[in-house]
């Protein structure tokens, strides 16, 4: 059959699966807030802040390394999205994991999202901490304080309804893209106009200036993809939304397709602009790359509202994590794979048992802020980059064995699907691989935290065996 025609098979694909943890949820999420949703997830904290110690250590070559990371991003999206259109489900990958591999699977795919977003609410409240430092009025509050405080604020908002949560979440999106959408047009036009900034001139000349694309080698420029990955870590929450929303089969192909020239326009875009504005040695990890440019340009008050625009993407970051977790961890629950009180939901049909669950570790995050303020966000990011590993190799997976079982006729394939099956899912678990050989030779944290896949994987087999009877239990009452 060829390719053509199996883009125009019927979009009609049934599942005789059905997830307990699917029930009890409103559809309150409309098209807009699905599109702000997925542009959410393509657009945070790993830009925002991320981007200045990548760039002041990989070079201009950073832009490489977003659109390289961008691609596999956009395959695992794309591959979710097939299983969106398959079946909806709150439970998301999490759900399919259970269908084509087993309680295991899903088990196993539930706890290393949950490592990705529980270290990931650590790394958005310290971000958000770090912005709220650059106003004079916070600068003596402690680091710890301010985590606390950002913590307490979206935690209360995520567990009124999920009505709420699209809202903000629509919100916080536009505040990113109209401010990434100005930056774009100003840098621009400073490039253009070759308007001094700091006592450089911008340009072409910046980048081979300094050392040209790669100043220190391409090494640093792989060395920091796993970073980069960290960047993309929300594009698959559009998935776990489209559980509660109406006609997901119309609205999540345009969210989905729309990720790919998002990811080159603001990451890719922003990353070569910055590189042809400054010097990357002006650049810092402590500070925003589009708050330093700002800054350097010495126009009053646009780098305290660009810091403004950077603590929303954090704050919005950590809305997102609350929320995707929540389902998650409801979904594992209703099978007996995670603590029972997760699974719990409140009046407004938010699963606030496994928000809670998730907010407990951001609390351990305030913690850590405390002890090592200055290496917070780094510590975590790498073991946030490994539950990402986890969760898109989960994700690679599904979409496997999904198009497996199309092709022994058991399933049928939505006429949305991902792309030069199943090639492209082995490049991409291929790629994932890659990236955790990167982190060890990377050296120092990133190292140490590959070191610690043996104990992840010893702990999740150990979580197995304390759970498996009340699974099967759960399983055999169905």
């Amino acid at each position: 059959m060829s390719d053509r025609t199996l883009t125009e098979a019927p979009a009609t694909a049934s599942s005789s699966h059905v997830d307990a943890g699917d029930e009890g949820y409103s559809k309150d999420l409309k098209s807009r807030h699905i599109n702000m949703i997925a542009i959410g997830g393509a657009i945070g904290t790993g830009l925002f802040l991320g981007a200045g110690g990548r760039l002041a250590g990989a070079g201009p070559s950073l832009a490489i390394a977003y659109a390289v990371c961008g691609i596999f991003a956009f395959f695992v999206v794309r591959a979710l999205g097939e299983l969106v259109l398959y079946r909806p489900s709150s439970g998301a990958f999490v759900s399919y994991a259970r269908e084509f591999m087993g309680e295991k699977g899903a088990y196993t795919a539930g706890w290393l999202y949950f490592l990705n977003w529980s270290t990931t609410t650590v790394a958005d409240i310290t971000a958000a901490a770090t912005y709220a430092h650059f106003w004079s009025m916070f600068t003596s509050v402690p680091q710890w304080v301010l985590a606390l405080i950002a913590l307490a604020v979206v935690l209360t908002a995520n567990l009124i309804s999920v009505k709420y949560f699209g809202e903000m979440e629509f919100w916080f999106s536009l505040v990113k893209v109209a401010a990434l959408v100005i930056f774009l047009i100003v840098a621009i036009y400073l490039v253009a106009t070759s308007h001094d900034i700091g006592g450089h001139t911008p340009g072409l000349s910046t980048i081979t200036d300094n050392g040209g694309l790669f100043p220190s080698g391409v090494l640093p420029m792989l060395l920091v993809v796993q970073g980069v990955v960290f960047a993309y870590a929300s594009v698959e929450l559009c998935g776990v939304a489209a559980g509660e929303t109406e006609n997901p089969e119309k609205i999540m192909p345009k969210a989905i397709n729309s990720i790919m020239w998002r990811v080159g326009l603001f990451y890719v875009g922003s990353v070569v602009l910055l590189a042809m504005l400054l010097p990357y040695t002006a650049y810092s990890a402590d500070q925003s790359p589009f708050v330093t440019v700002f800054d350097k340009l010495g126009i009053p008050g646009t780098a305290g509202i660009m810091n403004l625009v950077v603590l929303t993407a954090a704050l919005s970051s950590l809305n997102s994590g609350l929320y995707s977790t929540g389902r998650i961890l409801r979904s594992m629950a209703m099978s007996g794979s995670a603590p029972k009180f997760t699974g719990r939901m409140n009046k407004g049909k938010v699963p606030y048992g496994g928000v809670l669950f998730t907010a407990a570790f951001g609390l351990a995050g305030v913690g850590l802020n405390y002890l090592m303020p200055k290496d917070a966000f780094e510590l975590v990011l790498n073991f946030a980059s490994l539950g990402i590993l986890g969760t898109w190799g989960m994700v690679m997976l599904c979409s496997l064995l999904f198009w497996q079982r199309s092709r022994q006729g058991l399933v049928e394939r939505p006429a949305y699907r991902l792309p030069w099956s199943p090639y492209t899912q082995i490049i991409t678990l291929v790629f994932l691989f890659t990236v955790l050989v990167l982190m060890w030779c990377d050296g120092g944290v990133g190292r140490t935290t590959v070191m610690c896949v043996p104990v992840i994987g010893a702990m999740l087999v150990v979580g197995w065996f304390l759970v498996r009877r009340r699974v099967a239990k759960i399983a055999a009452g169905r």
